[in-house]
């Protein structure tokens, strides 16, 4: 079994997630989770299936996407690159990373020559060094990323040199485990988000794994840290939530509330609970393992 976690631009229109959700659904996946932000204008689905069904789910979900998301009008706050921005494959139960890198290039060349969207590999599926990092590839955004693919070092591993008009480019890739894990501050000030992220950054000696970004939330007159937990054994919500506590709380800001974008594994939600890092949703809802027992 592997897990697939394929985040879009499109956050906002009710009836074209639907669509993508069909479309997954209808090739044999079993969908586990859909969470949708309308600020972000972005949507990160969670399905889990064998390798066949999964690449003719993802083919599926990426021709609904190409057809119903054009970026030439799309705007959000998260910064992102293609209609289906990232497909990220996590090998579950019977599966090893070798198996998602598999299916990762056979789903990055039906991408690249089915829909003609440019495809780079990335993490563990990448075909070298600089792309191992998904935001080296999305450096620029769709409006950018022409300038870029021009170059010869980013020539995309499958698909044209051409930037799709309206689908943007894609990256696919295989890897562990990672948590989005937002948490909500009480004031409407981003330039303390975006200090508490700096701060709290791994590469700035904040926990190993952390990586964060501070947002504006327009809905709500707020601000968000956002997170992405990628040594989740190490730097999990509990410990994700109170390094914000302590940044937020040493600038006199106070902490509304959090989320989790889609689905975590439990070894993530250790020593946290619903009230602790005041969690928009009951923890146990949240936890991957339990949504794949149910299903």
């Amino acid at each position: 079994m592997i897990e697939c976690i394929p985040n879009v631009s499109e956050g906002r229109n009710r009836s074209t997630l639907d669509g993508l959700v069909q479309a997954v659904a209808a090739s044999g996946c079993r969908v586990l989770d859909l969470h949708v932000d309308p600020d972000h204008n972005r949507s990160v689905l969670t399905f889990v299936g064998d390798e066949d069904a999964l690449f003719h789910g993802v083919l599926a979900l990426a021709r609904e996407a190409a057809a119903a998301i054009d970026l030439r009008t799309q705007r959000g706050v998260h910064p992102r690159m293609g209609a289906v921005d990232v497909i990220p494959f996590v090998s579950l139960d019977g599966a090893t990373e070798g198996d998602a890198i598999r299916l990762a290039h056979r789903v990055g060349k039906a991408i690249g020559n089915d829909l003609g969207v440019p495809v780079f590999l990335y993490e563990a599926a990448a075909t070298s060094e600089p792309r191992r990092n998904l935001a080296s590839i999305r450096r620029g955004q769709y409006e950018g990323l022409q300038a870029k693919l021009d170059c010869p070092e980013w020539t995309p591993d499958y698909g044209p040199r051409r930037v799709h008009p309206s689908a943007g480019v894609t990256a696919v890739g295989a890897r562990g485990f990672l948590v989005a894990y937002n948490v909500v501050l009480g004031t409407d000030d981003v330039a303390i988000a975006r200090a508490v992220a700096s701060t709290i950054r791994e590469s700035n000696g904040g926990p190993k794994g952390l990586k964060a970004l501070g947002l504006p939330i327009a809905s709500r007159g707020l601000v968000q840290v956002s997170m992405n937990l990628t040594e989740v054994e190490t730097t999990g919500l509990l410990a994700a939530f109170e390094s914000v506590e302590a940044e937020a709380e040493a600038r006199g800001v106070d902490i509304v509330d959090s989320e989790v974008v889609g689905l975590v594994p439990k070894v993530a939600a250790l020593g946290a609970s619903t009230e602790r890092i005041r969690l928009d949703r009951e923890l146990n809802d949240v936890i991957l393992e339990d949504r794949l027992a149910s299903a």
